[in-house]
């Protein structure tokens, strides 16, 4: 059994096209995520102080949703391994709130135990951190997996991961992955 640390931003919950969107009803301009290659949304607007008014609006977090097979992931991950949500959600405070309503709705079957919103991450410790920013990789003791998003399309740090079936593949027994053909045989009989 392996603890598993889980970023909830960009691996969980897909911030960016929530943003874009955000963005694209308040100014009017069209935002294709593409261009963002390399860089983060408030680099690839024209409007670049609106991006951080967007994070601080009551309900953003609270309506993203969610990255696909992230659920189904998840919870087979949480039912063979220790499994830890860990956010540094401190810089926008009404966040704190929805992130875990959030989890709640979507993932009923983390504990709160499992949940932990913080400021920084470089006092957590695990075999495994699934994020997509270095500043929370570089300082993990564990195995790093870069969850990727469009900010670090070119990152060539730690071990890339571009979608849940990947974790599933390396993280779970044939058994337990719903993305493996043995389970999908045996879930059926």
């Amino acid at each position: 059994m392996a603890r598993i640390i889980i970023d909830m931003d960009e691996v969980m919950a897909d911030i960016v096209p929530h943003m874009i969107e955000y963005y694209q009803q308040a100014t009017g301009e069209k935002v294709d995520i593409e261009q963002l290659a390399g860089k983060h949304v408030h680099e690839a607007v024209s409007q670049p102080e609106l991006i951080r008014q967007i994070l601080l609006t009551p309900g953003f977090f609270r309506t993203a949703p969610l990255i696909k097979d992230s659920v189904t992931t998840i919870q087979a991950l949480n039912n063979v391994h220790e499994v830890y949500i860990v956010s540094a959600a401190m810089e926008f405070p009404q966040s704190l709130i929805e992130k875990y309503e959030w989890l709640e709705e979507h993932f009923p079957f983390i504990s709160w135990q499992q949940i932990t919103l913080c400021g920084s991450k470089q006092l957590v410790s695990g075999d495994y951190m699934i994020d997509d920013h270095l500043k929370n990789l570089d300082y993990f003791n564990g195995e790093k997996l870069l969850f990727t998003s469009p900010h670090n399309v070119f990152i060539e740090k730690h071990t890339r991961i571009n979608n849940w079936q990947e974790i599933a593949n390396l993280l779970l027994p044939p058994v337990s992955n719903p993305f493996h053909a043995k389970f999908t045989q045996q879930a059926a009989v």
